[in-house]
């Protein structure tokens, strides 16, 4: 098995979902509503030079009109965006957070993924959920009933498809391929695979089948316990290989904020915000997704800057 720990060990380090790509109303801000391409080129650019680990993208194909006021319909595509700005940056990682791959057949999958960590030069992390729209699978055809065992075996299948065999095999319950070549291959050895989800059907397969855990909203005295059982379930399991553990933080806000950024949100000096976030590490988390309350783009990339300037050089103090 190779080794996929793709980020320094450790250390502490910090990533962010890109804004403007996805629009729910739970956490969109007013300003992305008129964002677009220019927008995300210069959030990715200042991501790359504020020394974030990654910028990540989520998936939806389609959103129906019951979910449309909540979830909005604003979904770019995740390998479209990511191979857009992986032309404007050199250094920071692409993820998908999460891209729902059973919607898609796994050679599909592998060919869109193995051909951005191409054109990037080896930056894709594959992160991978379960979904949850029932007429989205509907619509492609997918087995939205099924889609646990379908992301079992798609995960699978995709170590398989997204290795260094021109010609991968996998021979499953719903999945069979072999004697089919596809070039590009990765750059990378083999592509890290991280799942998303915080259910216990998440955890035992991130456990199981992952080379990264990304939980979905635990707030964080939540963590600790679903940590534990993650690395229970991965030493019973008998996987040796280790597990980058992430988290979504709170809110942030650098500084003092002369407006109401909610009372969730953390906000204040560098110093102070560091320590708070040093708390993760100390529960066994590898890599904090960050999110900034912001009014404006400028607003935004001035945050990202605080943050890796100021923030950054004490989460690991």
């Amino acid at each position: 098995m190779v080794h996929v720990h793709v980020l320094p060990q450790g250390r502490l380090v910090y990533g962010m979902q890109l804004p403007v790509q996805s629009q729910s109303s739970i956490y969109a801000e007013p300003w992305e509503a008129g964002a677009g391409p220019a927008d995300l080129v210069e959030i990715a650019r200042t991501a790359d030079r504020s020394g974030f680990a990654y910028i990540a993208n989520c998936d939806h194909v389609a959103i129906p009109r019951r979910l449309a006021a909540a979830m909005s319909t604003v979904w770019y595509d995740p390998v479209a965006t990511l191979s857009f700005l992986a032309a404007v940056t050199e250094r920071v990682r692409l993820l998908s957070h999460v891209a729902i791959v059973g919607l898609r057949h796994p050679l599909v999958t592998a060919k869109q993924y193995a051909t951005l960590d191409r054109l990037s030069g080896g930056r894709l992390v594959l992160g991978v959920g379960a979904g949850h729209v029932a007429e989205e699978f509907d619509a492609v055809g997918a087995d939205f009933a099924g889609r646990g065992a379908v992301l079992d075996e798609t995960v699978d299948a995709l170590k398989a498809a997204l290795g260094q065999e021109e010609y991968p095999e996998h021979h499953g319950e719903r999945y069979e391929f072999s004697g089919l070549g596809q070039q590009p291959r990765p750059v990378q050895e083999r592509v890290p695979l991280w799942v998303g989800g915080s259910s216990p059907a998440a955890v035992r397969r991130a456990a199981t089948r992952g080379d990264g855990w990304l939980p979905q909203g635990d707030p964080r005295d939540k963590l600790p316990a679903q940590i534990a059982k993650l690395r229970r379930l991965r030493e019973a399991a008998g996987v040796a290989e280790p597990i980058t553990v992430g988290a979504i933080t709170e809110p942030l806000y650098v500084g003092e904020p002369g407006w109401d950024v909610g009372r969730r949100t953390l906000s204040g000096k560098p110093q102070a915000l560091a320590e708070s976030l040093r708390a993760y590490a100390a529960m066994g988390v590898d890599q904090i997704q960050v999110r900034f309350r912001s009014r404006s783009r400028s607003e935004l990339t001035d945050q990202m800057t605080a943050f890796g300037a100021d923030v950054a050089p004490h989460l690991n103090d």
